[in-house]
């Protein structure tokens, strides 16, 4: 399927119910058990629908991850413009918005034995834009850019680790000014 062509609303509809029963699946038993055949019944769609879209089950979870980390860069980058950002800490809150709205599939991917697949994409990800943050600072530092931007991007992911498999026992608000604590505490924070 060309990725070029804009989806019609059915189409859309379709690939959003394979999406969601891949991820209720995915949250309620390993990677290994799930056949194209169990997400088709949870989807309400045959078996041929899910193959249209997806090679495989692998082809599916690859393109769930790309996804949601696609849509959280972007959800990040449009309210970083918009708001006019001056401390880590608001632009954590989004973040973790985002995080609480997609719990389902950040649920999922984080509690099942495929994690690490997601977790390195989520530290990629997130080391990567970091990175590019402290890159963009004119400030003197010792420490390596690239050193502490995998630090901070470890940091962040373990505790949104932690939030997630605790189900969120904190709102985002909260979330994103303790973690902007931590890292102005620690002297890590790229502001």
């Amino acid at each position: 399927m060309n990725t070029e062509m804009k989806l019609d609303r059915r189409v859309a509809r379709t690939r959003e119910a394979i999406s969601k029963a891949f991820l209720e699946l995915f949250s309620e038993k390993k990677f290994s058990q799930i056949t194209i055949h169990d997400i088709s019944e949870r989807a309400n769609v045959n078996r041929g629908t899910v193959y249209l879209h997806y090679t495989d089950k692998y082809d599916l979870l690859d393109q769930c991850i790309e996804e949601h980390l696609k849509q959280l860069l972007t959800f990040c980058s449009h309210n970083k413009s918009r708001e006019g950002i001056t401390t880590l800490a608001s632009e954590l809150k989004p973040v973790f918005e985002f995080l609480e709205t997609n719990f389902l599939f950040f649920s999922a991917m984080l509690q099942n034995q495929r994690t690490e697949v997601f977790r390195e994409r989520l530290l990629e990800f997130v080391s990567a834009n970091i990175k590019e943050e402290l890159d963009s600072q004119k400030a003197d530092t010792l420490i390596n850019h690239e050193l502490n931007a995998q630090f901070m991007a470890s940091a962040f992911v373990g505790i949104v680790e932690y939030w997630i498999r605790n189900n969120m026992p904190h709102p985002p608000q909260y979330m994103a000014e303790q973690v902007w604590r931590l890292f102005e505490r620690n002297e890590i924070s790229p502001g």
